[in-house]
């Protein structure tokens, strides 16, 4: 490979893509970088502070002050990766209800997206990554090399989320995570900075009836060809 790649793949809460991206980071040996655990842990520290999430000016600030960094899983609990927030590993805690209910309104701060976007951007354009976001394609690295953008039905997709809390021990409703994820798709799909919407060049793939095999199959089907045939 001439000159590193970089393979964005964006789309929803509970699409697959996080899974899928994991999977072919393995494939390839490429870094493995989930965008969304930087605006959770902008979320939980801004929640950890006690800053009102609505204050923009407040948690703006923070978001430009603290250290996050993503490592290699250091304990086999599932996690895909670490998350550090100024140091201390948060992987779990920011899949916290607390942060799930305003993830969303912070990721919508321009301040937030700035501070975030220029760290992802340093990462992705020296490495060969599969990055994976809702504004990968579009805001974060629109010179992405290949772009993917993957859904599923909404009660699909609140269904597996359903099931990997349930895997964790965590009791949760299902109709209340149905309407959750309802409603942050419609904030992040109307926000006014980087909505959530496939690049015009992404290739969009359905998961909704799909296991994760079939999915990963298509991707590196599409990748392979794209890569042999830029002679990367």
């Amino acid at each position: 490979m001439s000159k590193s790649a970089v393979i964005a793949i964006d789309g929803p809460a509970a699409s697959g893509k996080s899974t899928v991206a994991e999977r072919i980071a393995k494939e390839l040996k490429f870094l493995y970088f989930d965008t969304g655990v930087m605006y959770r842990a902008v979320t939980l520290a801004v929640l950890n502070a006690n800053i009102d999430p609505e204050n923009e000016a407040e948690v703006s600030a923070l978001a430009g002050k603290i250290g996050i960094d993503v490592q290699p899983p250091h304990k086999n609990d599932g996690r895909q990766y670490d998350v550090l927030l100024d140091g201390s590993d948060v992987t779990w805690a920011i899949r916290a209800a607390r942060v799930n209910r305003n993830v969303s309104l912070i990721s919508t701060y321009k301040g937030v997206r700035e501070a975030m976007t220029s760290q992802q951007r340093l990462i992705g354009l020296h490495k060969n990554v599969v990055m994976v976001g809702r504004d990968i394609g579009t805001v974060v690295l629109p010179e992405a090399d290949i772009k993917f953008y993957l859904d599923a039905s909404v009660e699909e997709r609140a269904r597996r989320r359903f099931s990997e809390e349930q895997k964790r021990g965590v009791q949760v409703d299902l109709d209340q995570l149905i309407n959750a994820m309802k409603e942050r798709d419609r904030i992040d799909s109307t926000r006014e900075i980087a909505p959530l919407r496939p690049a015009a060049d992404a290739v969009i793939l359905d998961t909704t009836d799909k296991n994760i095999e079939e999915v990963v199959t298509e991707v590196l089907a599409v990748i392979h060809t794209r890569l042999e045939l830029s002679g990367m």
